[in-house]
């Protein structure tokens, strides 16, 4: 599940792979990039904000740009060896292919395509709000932005990226089940805003530097999560049954019991 952490760990595998070199070859497969040609840019570096990816370059003339990608629910970077076969995905998902002397870098099915001077990044990522993983990351101000509709439900703010960059579905219900908030719960009646942003950022900073996201602790397979991918499995808490509806635009697992409805909130079905 790309969110903020797997974004954090592809920005560094894209950074070990390619930063300080020059490519060499360059091979963009969607509509607004066909015709651009980075041979002889070199790779200042590769960074994430929140879910967008941020790869900085310097051009031949001296200018900075950066090529932005997100990931969405099932774009993938893939850094390979020169000659190694591609493994990741089909073909027909590849979307850009950047060579250098010592790795190739494959995008696959990636969103948002865009390559602007790096001064402008902020038209792509300047309406996100604080970012998890980020050097700048301020709990406070994730707080007032979260607060901001206190109508809204507290399952769809968190997905909100304009309030704190980073968290995901996977993260959001992981969260809710852990500090005990029904998903349908109004964001001004959740008792500690401030306690669930910071349990937020431990979760994804607790998994940076893995593939495997967990929550409850355990590596092993099945044992990852509390609720999110567990619908009719028992609550490894209280043994109710473990449920899932949609909300918003996204699904949602929770746990009733656990989970208690808010009077204020509008019934989950």
């Amino acid at each position: 599940m790309p969110e903020g952490d797997t974004v954090w760990n592809t920005a560094r595998v894209l950074h070990r792979a390619l930063a300080g070199s020059r490519i060499t070859d360059s091979d963009f497969r969607v509509p607004q990039l066909a015709t651009t040609d980075l041979t002889g840019w070199t790779v200042r570096e590769s960074a994430s904000r929140g879910k967008h990816l941020l790869l900085r370059l310097t051009a031949p003339d001296g200018a900075d740009w950066t090529l932005h990608s997100h990931l969405r629910m099932d774009g993938a970077w893939r850094a390979y060896a020169p000659g190694e076969r591609w493994s990741g995905r089909p073909a027909h998902l590849i979307r850009v292919v950047l060579r250098s002397p010592g790795a190739v870098a494959v995008g696959y099915h990636l969103h948002e395509l865009a390559l602007v001077p790096t001064a402008e990044e902020d038209r792509l990522v300047g309406h996100l709000g604080p970012d998890l993983l980020g050097p700048d990351w301020d709990p406070a101000e994730a707080v007032r932005r979260l607060g901001a509709d206190p109508e809204q439900t507290i399952g769809e703010a968190l997905l909100d990226q304009r309030a704190l960059a980073g968290v995901g579905n996977l993260y959001k219900c992981e969260v809710l089940f852990l500090r005990g908030v029904s998903p349908w719960t109004p964001v001004g009646a959740v008792p500690d805003l401030t306690g669930m942003v910071s349990l937020a950022q431990r979760l994804l900073a607790a998994n940076r530097g893995r593939w495997t996201q967990s929550s409850t602790g355990s590596l092993h397979r099945g044992q990852t999560s509390y609720v999110y991918g567990r619908r009719a499995q028992p609550c490894r808490r209280c043994g109710t049954t473990i449920r899932k509806q949609e909300l918003g635009e996204r699904v949602t697992y929770w746990c009733p019991v656990c989970q208690p409805e808010h009077p204020d909130a509008p019934s989950p079905g």
